[in-house]
């Protein structure tokens, strides 16, 4: 027998189909009438939410936050120009959405830390994230050993210094830029280079001039 999370991320592998799309659809008329960060009672993937850390108690709280899509928009010059120097181009963000959602929730909420967030839905001009954040002054967090670590100094402000998944991300340690292997084995290969003092990461090369020297 299944359990419950199983059917519902099941529900959530195609969003916009079958039952789902009528659910959904609802759903994005609602939401855009709300404000763009709103504190919601319960997770909508209550599946995912669990997996990244939730628990139904207190001290965590979720937040549902909206972002528009696309990259950054540049106005239009009115003064006089060459069409070739307008300089009307598309900029893309470094940040991912789902980063620009989590800072949005921190500065809302600046008593409380980002935990996690994850994707709950987008139309054609929106997108909609769920952030998991905690309250590192509450008791039952500070008493909790699987989420005091949060509680720590170290971890003010996790969304705003790319310590949370997405902002992770957006620094490249999810890449292993070209091995095969997975980043951990990437950066355990370079500490052993710094240890040896050999190759470009270590600072142990030399100019050709210094080596015929």
């Amino acid at each position: 027998m299944k359990s419950m999370y199983h059917y519902i991320a099941e529900h959530w592998k195609r969003p916009y189909q079958g039952e789902m799309k009528e659910i959904m659809r609802q759903r994005f008329i609602e939401w855009r009438r709300e404000p763009t960060v709103v504190r919601i009672e319960k997770p909508t993937r209550l599946n995912r939410a669990r997996a990244l850390g939730y628990k139904a108690k207190q001290g965590f709280v979720v937040v549902r936050v909206r972002v528009r899509k696309g990259g950054q928009r540049k106005p239009r010059p009115d003064s006089g120009r060459r069409p070739k120097r307008m300089g009307v181009h598309g900029y893309t963000t470094w940040k991912s959405l789902r980063l620009i959602a989590e800072e949005r929730a921190a500065r809302k909420f600046p008593n409380l830390e980002v935990l996690n967030s994850y994707y709950v839905g987008e139309d054609g001009r929106y997108k909609w994230y769920e952030v998991i954040m905690v309250d590192p002054h509450h008791p039952a967090i500070q008493n909790d050993p699987e989420i005091n670590w949060i509680c720590s100094p170290a971890n003010r402000g996790r969304a705003f210094r790319g310590l949370t998944s997405a902002g992770k991300k957006m620094r490249g340690l999810r890449k292993s830029r070209g091995l095969k292997e997975s980043h951990n084995y990437k950066w355990r290969k370079k500490r052993l280079e710094r240890e040896s003092k050999k190759g470009k990461e270590s600072g142990g090369h030399r100019s050709k001039a210094e080596a015929m020297s």
